[in-house]
């Protein structure tokens, strides 16, 4: 089978450390091509990470005809320019998250790529990993009874003002680099759209970001999702699902490990148990799985609608923790 080739803007730290390495294993892609807007930094991380050609600029990347697809794992500030020039450039783009930095954005990227016919989605691994698949069939299949609501914490201690994530006009802070997971795993789980939120956040004096954030969000009928997301803290998290028969937690559910299973603790009136899922990479099965869709000539697995939807809960938790109230979505 011919493999699709992919071309990469950015010399990301991110596809370094996460995708690089797994994607070798990939029957469906061949990483072909790395653009900087340093040409000689493209050329090196060419070498390192195995690309056939390295171009010194993104749009030098985007004209060339040999690419069939693009991941953008850019600031999150350059990723509606760049999927608008991939569009232009006839490329499929999957793009890291957030999409964009509000719903606005989101929606008009969207249609963007609508109207041109290109294939656009948004990269949220952990979706794929088996453990969330086998979360979602246990909740769908009422293991804990109706599930009532769930809790996300997830935090990282980074303070290095260089770092894109303490930069307030590239899109950082805690909120759209990791409370977005928070967001889109309630999503998933409870399999709709909240309908308002609350919010609070404490923003880091020197970087002008939100470095603290905790909300709740209201999926009516008394079904609720709270999560804490923080950028300066000790590394962790954790998911914990409630229903009114059980109660399930997921371990490692988003920077979960490729060599190892996944464990789902379960418990219910009948007892306690671990389930084991199988040992996968999230990234590797995201990558295919989009890959799979443009070859196949079928909808991305993650329709981009998912993408404006995600953004309109971020947009209304940010403007709740300036008011100070319950935010519609």
């Amino acid at each position: 089978m011919t493999r699709l080739r992919m071309g990469v803007l950015g010399c990301s730290a991110h596809y370094a450390k996460r995708v690089a390495v797994p994607l070798r294993e990939s029957l469906l892609i061949e990483p072909y091509g790395v653009a900087s807007r340093d040409l000689s930094k493209a050329q090196e991380y060419a070498k390192r990470w195995g690309f056939a050609k390295a171009y010194g600029s993104y749009e030098a990347l985007l004209a060339d005809k040999d690419i069939d697809f693009v991941y953008i794992p850019l600031p999150n500030h350059m990723h509606l320019e760049y999927i608008k020039k991939a569009a232009d450039a006839g490329k499929p783009v999957l793009c890291e998250k957030p999409l964009t930095l509000n719903a606005l954005e989101a929606r008009e990227v969207v249609d963007y790529c609508t109207k041109k016919g290109i294939p656009l989605m948004e990269a949220f691994m952990y979706r794929f990993h088996p453990q969330w698949q086998r979360a979602r069939e246990l909740v769908q299949a009422g293991e804990v009874g109706q599930v009532q609501t769930m809790h996300t914490m997830f935090c990282y201690n980074n303070r290095d003002p260089r770092n894109i994530r303490n930069i307030a006009e590239y899109g950082g802070g805690a909120l759209l680099d990791i409370g977005c997971y928070a967001v889109s795993s309630a999503r998933f789980l409870m399999g709709a759209q909240p309908i308002r939120v609350v919010a609070q956040l404490l923003e880091d004096p020197d970087f002008k970001t939100d470095i603290l954030v905790s909300g709740i969000l209201d999926f009516g009928e008394g079904r609720r999702s709270t999560f804490t997301v923080g950028t300066q803290l000790f590394s962790m998290q954790k998911v914990d699902i409630y229903g009114t028969g059980g109660s399930m937690s997921i371990e490692v559910p988003f920077n979960m490990y490729g060599d190892v299973p996944g464990r789902i603790f379960v418990a219910t009136d009948v007892g306690r148990r671990v389930i084991e899922t199988e040992v996968a990479d999230q990234y590797l099965l995201e990558f295919d799985a989009f890959a799979r869709a443009l070859i196949e000539k079928i909808e991305v697995p993650t329709p981009p609608i998912d993408a404006i939807e995600n953004m309109a809960v971020l947009d209304a938790l940010a403007r709740s923790a300036r008011s100070g109230t319950w935010e519609a979505v």
